[in-house]
């Protein structure tokens, strides 16, 4: 018998094979794996590893506790996110939204991914999934008979030197059932074995390599109006955004002063606080050599190699005063954190097909604003795993559960990315024409109910246009309005608003409805604003409480927007094609319309 053993190589043949151990792999492995399926996963790292995307949003405690992980990583210690500060205003002060104000449960968090992802694949370990690191997919081959159904992969496989250690991943409930690949007896250590897997599944949850979609399917797109370049690094002994409040440990984001992007500032829970830079990429490489002279001491910011990276990081962070203020005069900056990515924002016109899913970045990534990386990660994963069971389970054909995901996929994408387009609409100033970037029937599913608001009912039926879009933005800029909780309370007191109006949860209004509740606030009579001065003492005169009102309604109305995106029951309602998903253990799938 081979020294390396039996367990230690991928087997011949997986129910399903996943590609990638990242949020996005290890979550659609552990969710199929719960489901009774034979699942195995390649990844070609060795965890821990490196990434970057720190933020998380409250959406991510759901969609784990469906795959029994909620309290795993509640109880794991990361840094609490009670909501997240934006400043895009220099002259005015930040906006906080308050994640907390839906309940004591909905925090979210500010992760060290590469303890989060490891966290993630162990627990994929945990419900039977067959991981094995250090397992590089050199090529997937597709089927003689139908040249668009992949049907196998060819993997190179590291071992560990000798002595072998015990194997670092289980073998899956399912392994017995099917031969695994013979162990060749290698010559060196550490020398490459090669392999290959077939499978019934394949799953594409490879990154930003997107094995599939870059390689062999050739669709993705680059995002033309987030052409960005970010570069960030890790300090320490910096000051926390309001320190002592319910707000401690929120993120700060903020505007840079020249328009061309915006800044960072998470501060995590191994003592280190990431802080990045996002700039528009003619903008950061338009300033040539020359660079704004850095806000920091040199023994705060070493650059003993002279980068120029590291100093143009530097240099930008003065873009920034705010970000400047919270690193204080005693921060410092690791030496050799300072990292840089371009070209990550994109998308693809299809994210699955007969035998194959695609997941997480392998698929589409929006850009770092808005921290919805890791959501969407979990929300094409869980889509991943619902749309392959109900293929296996004939709940529907496999091209109607394919085409599903490339709905699900596309409409929760076009959400966020329309959310982050008006953001960088505030952030810049300007109008920038993004209609060549977002796809008219994806924005027809995801904003069914904002197109009527935005056009008016004679006008449905027209074609999707960049004034249209525009009007999208001008909408959702209100999402980013720098309102505090203490003015949302005073609304709630001082107004005869109804509940309904100040809860984000309900439906999306027509600004006709809005119009018609502030008019109750102006028109209500003195008495009543005297009787809510008495109560309150900080009560604002009519006229401010009344713009007031507006600013605090207009933002709660744009939040709904994207806030069905954040509970996963949202997958159960939303109807795609006739089909939603079955969210239950042991029943995963999806359901036909009407159906019981």
């Amino acid at each position: 018998m081979s020294p390396f053993g039996g367990s230690s190589l991928p087997p011949q043949y997986a129910q399903v094979l996943v590609v990638g151990g990242g949020p996005a792999g290890a979550y659609a492995a552990a969710a199929l794996a719960r489901e009774g399926i034979d699942v195995t996963l390649l990844e070609a790292s060795k965890f821990p590893r490196y990434h970057i995307g720190e933020s998380l949003i409250p959406s991510v405690r759901r969609y784990l506790r469906f795959i029994g992980a909620e309290e795993k990583l509640v109880n794991y210690g990361f840094t609490s996110k009670p909501g997240s500060a934006i400043k895009f205003n220099q002259f005015k002060r930040e906006g906080y939204t308050d994640f907390m104000a839906m309940g004591h449960q909905n925090n979210a968090w500010n992760v060290v991914r590469s303890e989060f992802d490891q966290m993630l694949l162990n627990h994929a370990r945990s419900c039977g999934v067959a991981v094995y690191e250090k397992t590089r997919v050199d090529s997937i081959e597709f089927s003689p008979l139908d040249s668009t159904r992949p049907v196998s992969v060819s993997w190179s496989h590291t071992p560990p030197p000798r002595p072998l250690s015990p194997p670092a991943s289980p073998i899956g409930r399912f392994s017995r059932l099917f031969r695994r690949a013979p162990s060749p007896e290698p010559s060196k250590d550490n020398e490459c074995i090669k392999g290959s897997t077939t499978f019934t599944h394949i799953i594409d949850a490879t990154g930003r390599a997107g094995i599939l979609s870059s390689r062999y399917l050739k669709n993705r797109h680059l995002n033309a109006s987030l052409k960005n370049i970010a570069v960030w690094g890790y300090w320490r002994n910096v000051a926390k955004y309001a320190v002592e409040t319910d707000r401690e440990g929120a993120p700060w984001f903020e505007a840079l002063t020249d328009e061309s992007g915006w800044a960072w500032f998470i501060p995590l829970h191994n003592g280190a606080t990431s802080v990045g830079i996002v700039m528009n990429e003619k903008v950061y490489k338009s300033g040539g050599s020359s660079l704004a002279p850095s806000p920091f001491s040199e023994a705060a910011a070493p650059n003993p190699g002279n980068s120029h990276l590291v100093a143009k990081y530097i240099s930008s962070i003065g873009l920034a005063p705010g970000v400047v203020e919270l690193i204080t005069q005693s921060g410092v900056m690791d030496e050799g954190s300072v990292k840089s990515a371009s070209d990550f924002s994109y998308s693809a016109d299809s994210y699955a097909g007969e035998g194959y899913r695609i997941v997480g970045d392998a698929g589409a990534f929006i850009d770092p604003f808005f921290s919805s990386g890791v959501h969407l990660a979990m929300t094409s994963a869980l889509s991943a795993a619902a749309t392959i069971c109900a293929s296996l389970r004939h709940h529907c054909t496999e091209s109607e559960a394919a085409l599903w995901h490339t709905r699900r996929v596309s409409t929760s994408y076009t959400r966020f990315q329309i959310v982050v387009l008006s953001a960088y609409k505030q952030i810049r100033s300007q109008s920038e024409e993004v209609l060549a970037d977002v796809d008219e029937d994806n924005y027809d599913r995801a904003f069914t109910l904002l197109r009527p608001v935005i056009q008016g009912a004679s006008e449905m039926g027209a074609r999707l246009s960049e004034t249209e879009l525009q009007k999208s933005l001008d909408f959702c800029i209100n999402l980013f309005t720098p309102t505090i909780p203490d003015e949302h309370e005073r609304v709630i007191r001082s107004s005869p608003i109804c509940a309904e109006l100040m809860d984000v949860g309900t439906p999306l209004l027509h600004p006709s409805v809005l119009e018609s509740a502030l008019t109750l606030v102006e028109s209500s009579s003195p008495s009543k604003a005297d009787d809510a001065k008495e109560l309150d003492p900080d009560a604002d005169s009519d006229e401010e409480g009344f713009a007031e009102a507006r600013v605090v309604l207009e933002k709660i109305n744009a939040r709904r927007v994207v806030h069905a995106e954040y509970s996963v029951n949202n997958l159960e309602i939303e109807y795609l094609e006739g089909l939603a998903v079955v969210l239950e253990q042991g029943k995963l799938g999806l359901r036909k319309k009407g159906s019981v």
